[in-house]
């Protein structure tokens, strides 16, 4: 299986963008693929747990295509819309609500933990687009709290590239990590998955549109 870092993919990726390849075009076969995986559960519900960075984009485009597909998909953002970090990120999340506003929820207080804590009891499949390979040292609040939670509810989740709290390097865990069922790690296998079986579950590499010769 074959591996790589988080550097050399950001360096791939780059390469990717100067022959014509976007990084808006990478996030959209990357949240389909992550789309397809949640589609072969036969889910009636699902829920996207999204970040406010580029894994978050994934998950808003996987969002879309789970809504396309006829699935009843509830999305919480752990942050704010004003603070999503990359254009990518903020144009796939505008598209969602143009699609349907109502989706989307932003995790602010602790009643919004409850309606959280509802939504998950209520979901046939969870996808985790939390962090990815975006993690920095100890998991924060909430991600600590809501990663605890997706643990105990013993859904089936899908991890967009990395789960949540493992390191995409080393496989360490920053004090915890979702537990996937299957990662869909994106062109190859991120290094640290292969040190964290236990948390990454079934690994399946999604082809995202970057040719081998990058």
């Amino acid at each position: 299986m074959r591996t790589i870092t988080v550097s050399q993919m950001k360096k791939i990726e780059q390469r990717a963008e100067r022959i014509g390849i976007s990084p808006l075009l990478l996030m959209e076969n990357a949240g389909r693929a992550v789309a397809e995986t949640v589609l072969s559960f036969h889910p009636k519900r699902a829920l996207v747990l999204a970040g406010s960075g580029n894994n978050g984009g994934d998950g808003f485009v996987a969002a879309r295509h789970l809504l396309s597909a006829g699935v009843k998909v509830r999305v919480w953002l752990l942050g704010s819309f004003s603070k999503l970090r990359t254009p990518e990120t903020r144009i796939n999340a505008q598209a969602l609500r143009r699609l349907d506003r109502s989706v989307i929820s932003c995790l602010r207080s602790t009643k919004d933990l409850t309606r959280l804590k509802r939504d998950l009891l209520t979901a046939d499949v969870v996808i985790d687009a939390m962090l990815g390979t975006g993690i920095r040292g100890e998991l924060r609040e909430p991600f600590f709290t809501v990663v605890q939670l997706v643990n105990s509810a013993r859904k089936p989740v899908v991890a967009v590239d990395v789960p949540t709290g493992v390191d995409p390097t080393t496989g360490a865990i920053a004090g915890a990590a979702v537990r996937a069922t299957i990662t869909v790690s994106f062109h190859a296998v991120k290094r640290g998955l292969l040190k964290a079986r236990e948390h990454a579950g079934e690994i399946r590499v999604a082809s995202i549109g970057i040719p081998p010769n990058l």
